[in-house]
C-alpha cells in the first residue's frame, strides 16, 4: 500500500489483530493435489498486510485480477499512506468532492458507529494516533505531546458530508479509517464475488473475515480466536467459532504496541482522553452482518472496556461478541453473547 517498505510494515502492525481462519493452519493449507476440484484460493497483499480468499466455483474461475484491481482503487480512495489518495487530499484541504464510491460509504458507517458508541469510534483520532507514533511515520513517539491541544482536533461532529462531497468546519481535522478500512475491504471483495454468482466463500484481510455459505466439505466455516496474553500471545488458539453468512473482526493491543524508554505504548488511543487506553479488556471479537461494522465496533470496544461494551451489545441484537479480559485476580476470562454461545467453543 505504501511506497515505503517501512511504512508498510508499520501499517501492518497497526492493523494486525488476533483473529485468523482456522483453515490457515489446517484445511486451507492442504497441498494443491488434495484440494477439491471447485475450491479456489487467491492470496495477495493490500493495506500493508495480506489477503486470502477461498471460494467454491464449479467453473474454476480465477478472480485475482479483478480483486487486485478493485483493491488498488479502494486504496486510492481511503489510504492515508498514498499522498494523492482521496482521503489524503481531504486531510490537506477543507473540502473534497467524491470521485470514487468508497469514501461516502465508509463515512456513513463511521457516523453510525460513532453515534452508537457515544464517540468511542472516532475516525478523526488520527492526529493523536500519529503523535503517539502509530501513523505513517511509524513507532516514533514525539518528544513532547500537547495532548489537550490535540484532543481539540478530534471532532467528528465537525465533519459534514452527503453523497457528493465532504467538508470540515475546523482546521486540523484529519480523517483516518485504519480502524474500519480492512473490514470494509473484506465487504467489497465479498460483493465482487457475489455479483459473479459465488455463494460459498471465506475472505480475510489481515485477520478480518467474512464467511458465506459452506466450505468444500459442506460444513460451516470455522475461524480461530487467539490467546492475547502470555509469552505465546497470538500463537495459542483460545477459541473456535463457526461462521456462516456473517463477519468477524477483532481488535486488541498485544501486538500493536512499541516500547520506548522501558514504557509500553499500545495503539488504541482514547478519543476522549487522548492517551492510550488502560483497562482489563484484552481483545474484542465482534460478529456482525458485515465486516465494516464488525471492525468499527471492535475498535470502539477496545476504547470503552468490558462493561460499556456489554451495554452496547445489549442494545444491538444484530451484534455478537467474544470478549477476552483480565479479572481482578489477573486471570484470563471471557464473555460470550447469547447469540454466539452455540457457535463458539474453547480450543483444546
Amino acid at each position: 500500500m505504501s511506497p515505503n517498505a517501512r511504512k508498510n510494515a508499520i501499517y501492518s502492525v497497526v492493523l494486525l489483530i488476533l483473529v485468523v481462519a482456522v483453515y490457515l493452519y489446517r484445511q486451507n493449507n492442504q497441498p494443491a493435489a488434495e484440494a477439491v476440484e471447485n475450491r479456489q484460493v487467491i492470496e495477495g497483499k493490500t493495506m500493508g498486510t495480506t489477503y486470502r480468499v477461498i471460494y467454491l466455483d464449479k467453473e474454476g474461475r480465477n478472480f485475482k485480477p479483478q480483486i487486485d484491481s478493485v483493491l488498488v482503487v479502494f486504496n486510492q480512495s481511503l489510504s492515508t499512506y498514498i499522498p494523492d489518495s482521496e482521503i489524503s487530499q481531504f486531510n490537506k484541504g477543507t473540502m473534497f468532492k467524491f470521485e470514487l464510491p468508497f469514501f461516502p460509504e465508509v463515512l456513513k458507517t463511521s457516523r453510525e458507529v460513532y453515534d452508537a458508541t457515544g464517540g468511542a469510534f472516532n475516525p478523526t483520532v488520527g492526529p493523536l494516533v500519529n503523535a503517539w507514533g502509530f501513523g505513517p511515520d511509524g513507532p516514533n513517539l514525539k518528544d513532547s505531546i500537547d495532548v489537550a491541544e490535540l484532543v481539540k482536533r478530534v471532532n467528528f461532529d465537525s465533519v459534514f458530508f452527503d453523497n457528493t462531497s465532504v467538508c470540515k468546519l475546523m482546521e486540523g481535522i484529519y480523517l483516518d479509517f485504519s480502524a474500519i478500512a480492512k473490514g470494509y475491504g473484506v465487504d467489497v471483495m465479498a460483493t465482487l464475488l457475489e455479483k459473479r454468482g459465488i455463494q460459498n466463500f471465506l475472505i480475510e484481510i489481515g485477520g478480518e473475515l467474512v464467511a458465506s455459505g459452506l466450505n468444500e466439505r459442506g460444513e460451516i466455516w470455522k475461524v480461530g480466536i487467539f490467546d492475547p496474553e502470555g509469552a505465546d500471545a497470538g500463537e495459542r488458539l483460545e477459541a473456535i467459532a463457526m461462521l456462516k453468512d456473517r463477519a468477524i473482526a477483532t481488535s486488541g493491543n498485544y501486538r500493536n504496541f512499541y516500547i520506548k524508554d522501558s514504557v509500553k505504548y499500545a495503539h488504541t488511543i482514547s478519543p476522549f482522553t487522548g492517551y492510550p487506553v488502560e483497562h482489563s479488556l484484552l481483545s474484542a471479537s465482534v460478529f456482525a452482518p458485515d465486516c465494516m461494522r464488525a471492525d468499527a465496533y471492535a475498535t470502539a470496544f477496545m476504547v470503552l472496556g468490558l462493561e460499556k461494551s456489554q451495554e452496547i451489545l445489549a442494545a444491538h441484537p444484530e451484534l455478537d461478541a467474544y470478549l477476552i479480559y483480565s479479572d481482578e485476580q489477573g486471570q484470563l476470562q471471557s464473555f460470550t453473547t447469547e447469540g454466539m454461545k452455540s457457535y463458539i467453543s474453547k480450543a483444546q
